[in-house]
């Protein structure tokens, strides 16, 4: 998928400012080697090197690691697969916020995780848990089909897995997980009601491909339409994230 940084950074900042409390559970130690899996635009990737950390970010899209790079330009960002990555000095903890329920194929991006961690090593990380944007993505299935696009209204743009599912595929890679929360996060977009249309384009384009600009429009707004008896409240539009955060230790 074609990132935005811009946009990301503009309209979407929620991402990494709700990930600093995450940041409080990797508990950096002055001098540790970090990975920040799934850097986006560099901001958490900065604070971890703030607390004192030697902190490399990685992520699939070049979009994001030019912009991160030109924020940034001390720290070490490099493009990178999040399910086929390999360093040969390793890690004394990798981070991830919002980023793990991108990668679909979670068995080889913890592998990948466990293989460039120290022994001892922490894994933490936060992303979409299950029912995570139930709302919206039932209202956007619902409305392409009614529009005739069945087989885009069938795609699994993301991965949300439950707690147990994603502690037993840690455990099963040799993690021992000594932390996990499935929580509910009520989240405020951005622009009230355009806020529906702005992040089904930043986080759901897949959905709409090859959708005629105009008709792509009309699709939207009855998105919004179905989702208003469950996002508004007196004006201010909340999506209905659901979140997964953990705590891993290579064994």
């Amino acid at each position: 998928m074609k990132w935005d940084a811009e946009l990301y950074d503009d309209k979407h900042a929620f991402v990494f400012e709700y990930g600093e409390s995450v940041l409080e559970l990797l508990d950096i130690k002055p001098g540790e080697r970090i990975l920040d899996l799934g850097c986006g635009t560099g901001h958490l990737t900065h604070e971890i090197k703030d607390h004192g950390a030697v902190v490399t970010g990685i992520d699939a899209s070049a979009d994001m690691i030019v912009h991160a790079s030109k924020a940034y330009p001390d720290i070490d960002f490099v493009v990178a697969d999040g399910t086929n990555f390999h360093f040969d000095e390793p890690f004394d903890a990798v981070f991830s916020n919002a980023a793990l329920h991108w990668i679909h194929d979670a068995d080889e991006a913890i592998g990948c995780v466990y293989n460039c961690l120290k022994p001892g090593g922490r894994f933490v990380a936060e992303m979409g848990g299950k029912g995570n944007m139930e709302h919206m993505i039932a209202a956007t299935q619902q409305v392409l089909a009614q529009h005739g696009f069945s087989d885009l209204a069938k795609r699994k743009a993301w991965y949300f897995p439950s707690l147990g599912e994603y502690a037993g595929k840690l455990e099963k890679q040799g993690f021992k997980v000594t932390y996990a929360l499935h929580f509910d996060r009520k989240t405020l977009l951005q622009d009230g009601r355009q806020g529906v249309t702005k992040w089904l384009n930043m986080f759901g384009p897949t959905f709409f491909e090859g959708i005629e600009e105009k008709e792509k429009q009309q699709i939207l707004t009855e998105i919004t339409d179905l989702l208003q008896p469950y996002y508004n409240d007196n004006g201010q539009w909340y999506a209905d994230y659901k979140r997964l955060r953990f705590i891993a230790v290579k064994e």
